[in-house]
């Protein structure tokens, strides 16, 4: 399929005391039409800020994004503004996204006011349509966010986000606040939006069972960039990464006749002040060898369409002591 967002060494990072946050540090994907990516990975891995990177709400400090050909980051002011129409986000937080302020119209008619809309009536019903395409009542057009369940408000988000008609969404955890029945019903939603619009997605979770339910392909952060990418079917049954591995292994299981093994890596999670050379997951890994202290391995194909970066798989020359792939990991029962 044809790449409508292509993602290539893409890279944020922060000026800090003399030193750099990397936040992002080299990411490269790409997003096919009517194609959902799910981004996974711990809190602090820098998947938020590869969407809002890609939307250009934070300027990337390296790197290129293309859409539909386009060359994001090489547009003036003008021209980015007229290119955001087609590229939309979901924001986390359905309360704090939302001006308390502005009624559920206004808020809904503020973008296209921007992107141009000619008359009142003309937006009037775009509203109309947005509040009816996401499962809300015309009478809800008159109400403030704080008149709202965190689902509805969740809702009025998403019209917000579709109202444009965008071609590409991101969806940065926007079901993370919610509660896990309102999650059904939001998921649901986004799930039929797709599938009606045409729309492409990059979905960013933490929950393993959201990306599986949403998205086609999953790409795995560690630390700023991505370790393993591929189906979400592939990579759930059959992860190759070590972090992979464990953030699998941290899912319960919901057998109540099978005794649960959670394995923790040891160790915290490096800062992206000062990330380890080499390998980044290699001072926490339960199989570390030589090489991964010294090279930084790079995504290589294991299976069709399906890349890791590890050198336990096309690794160079020479092989990990017993010692070291048997490094200690903790497991917690339940």
């Amino acid at each position: 399929m044809t790449a409508l967002i292509e993602v290539d060494g893409l890279a944020k990072h922060y000026p800090q005391r003399g030193a750099s946050v990397r936040a992002v540090d080299g990411v490269s994907f790409a997003v096919a039409g009517r194609e959902t990516l799910g981004l996974v990975g711990e809190s602090g891995c820098g998947k938020s800020t590869v969407g809002r990177a890609v939307l250009r709400l934070v300027e990337p400090t390296a790197g290129r994004v293309r859409f539909d050909g386009v060359e994001v980051l090489e547009q003036p002011p003008r021209a980015m503004r007229a290119l955001r129409r087609h590229m939309q986000i979901i924001f986390q937080d359905p309360y704090s996204s939302l001006n308390p302020r502005l009624t559920v119209a206004q808020t809904l008619e503020e973008p296209l006011l921007v992107h141009g809309a000619p008359t009142r009536a003309e937006r009037r019903e775009a509203v109309a349509e947005a509040l009816a395409l996401v499962g809300l009542k015309p009478e809800h057009r008159d109400r403030f966010p704080h008149e709202f369940s965190g689902g509805q408000r969740q809702r009025v988000g998403i019209a917000r986000a579709l109202i444009l008609r965008p071609r590409f969404v991101v969806a940065d955890e926007a079901v993370s606040a919610l509660d896990v029945s309102v999650q059904a019903q939001i998921l649901n939603l986004l799930h039929d939006l797709q599938e009606r619009l045409g729309l492409s997605m990059l979905f960013i979770s933490h929950d393993l069972g959201v990306i599986r339910y949403v998205c086609r392909r999953v790409a795995v952060m560690y630390l700023g960039r991505i370790v393993e990418i591929g189906p979400v079917d592939e990579i759930l049954s059959h992860p190759q990464h070590p972090y992979t591995q464990l953030l699998l292994s941290a899912v319960p299981s919901l057998d109540p006749g099978r005794r649960h093994r959670h394995r923790v890596p040891v160790g915290e999670l490096p800062s992206p002040l000062d990330p380890p050379a080499g390998c980044r997951f290699h001072t926490r890994c339960p199989h570390r060898m030589p090489a991964c202290s010294r090279q930084d391995p790079v995504l290589h194909g294991v299976a069709p369409g399906h890349a890791v970066a590890c050198h336990l798989h096309g690794a160079p020359a020479g092989t990990a002591s017993e010692e070291e792939r048997t490094a200690p990991t903790r497991e917690v029962r339940s």
